[in-house]
């Protein structure tokens, strides 16, 4: 068996040795291989030259370099192509993950019951304004996915090499991969890791890192529901606006004819009622979202690859996926 390491690094000059020396520490003694990529994502400081010289020294290392930022996803998205091994470890570079937890990620998926084990960091080292805001965060996407894990935001995970050879990133969807792994069929576990304090540099996450967690959850909850299906999501909505917007108009049609024959009631004109106006709307509003779910079905159809729609575990014919 073979075990590699996938670390996006971006201005962590400082602790990268250290990271390597930590890690070769909690493989030492292991009767399995091993490799650790670094991924540079785009660094301002020497975390590249430290790559390098690692690189240079120890057989198991290797170095990518990114032209700019492009973005931790694609800093993963780059390492889990280049993987080899049958066990792929994600982990941060600056030392707030502890490396001697991998043998206890090993140990799980090697009982055979998961394929994907994350971290829960129950003991943060980090400041209120961004525990706080993290544990909200990750109640609604355990709430909204299904997926029951305490820590989606936490970095150092371990999966099978199927899942991330399957899985597709772009944007910022790296800290929702087991929701992800999880809408396929690849079975999500989780264990207590030690979390410890910075040493070096500081963090790359501020207020604004929030907003978008909450805009990719939502891209996140449509593409696991709906990505194969966009008019059972559009089509609902649309018909549930034009039943409201004919339940409106009908229950202005018979007031309006009953106000005729009642003499006792006073005369109504539609227009002068903002319910008649509101009707309308959602009338218009559902006749646009169920065109909107026709395109997109036709869209879905004409551009989706058809394998993309499930996941295979094992056949009998003799290919297994990969494990």
């Amino acid at each position: 068996m073979q075990v590699t390491a996938v670390i996006p690094v971006l201005d962590e000059e400082e602790s990268l040795r250290e990271l390597h020396a930590e890690i070769a520490s909690a493989f030492s003694g292991a009767d399995y291989s091993w490799e650790v990529i670094f991924v540079d994502d785009g660094s301002s400081d020497s975390s590249w030259e430290v790559i390098q010289s690692l690189a240079a020294s120890e057989p198991n290392v290797r170095g990518i370099r990114f032209r700019r930022n492009f973005g931790k996803a694609a800093a993963l998205n780059a390492g889990f192509k280049a993987a080899e091994g049958d066990l792929v470890f994600t982990l941060d570079a600056d030392l707030q993950d502890d490396p001697a937890e991998i043998p206890r990620f090993i140990e799980e998926l090697e009982s055979g019951e998961l394929d994907v084990v994350s971290g829960w960091k129950r003991v943060r080292r980090d400041p209120w304004h961004k525990v706080i805001p993290s544990r909200v965060f990750n109640w609604l996407v355990s709430r909204l996915t299904g997926v029951k894990l305490h820590d989606h935001n936490c970095g150092f995970k371990c999966y099978r090499r199927g899942v991330v050879k399957e899985i597709r990133l772009y944007g910022e969807l790296h800290r929702f991969i087991p929701v992800l792994a999880a809408s396929r069929g690849w079975r999500i576990g989780e264990i207590e890791v030690n979390h410890r304090a910075r040493q070096y540099g500081r963090s790359k996450y501020g207020v604004r890192r929030i907003a978008k967690g909450f805009l990719d959850l939502v891209t996140v909850y449509l593409l696991t529901g709906f990505r194969q299906r966009p008019q059972h999501l559009l089509g609902s909505l649309g018909l549930l606006c034009f039943a409201i917007g004919m339940v409106g108009l009908t229950a202005l049609t018979i007031w309006r004819i009953v106000s005729w024959q009642v003499d006792s009631m006073v005369d109504i004109h539609l227009t002068d009622k903002a319910t008649f106006f509101y009707s309308i709307l959602f009338l218009l509003f559902g006749g646009q979202l169920i065109s909107m779910g026709i395109l997109a079905e036709m869209l879905t159809a004409n551009t989706s690859n058809p394998e993309d729609a499930y996941s295979i575990m094992e056949d009998t014919g003799g290919d297994v996926s990969e494990e």
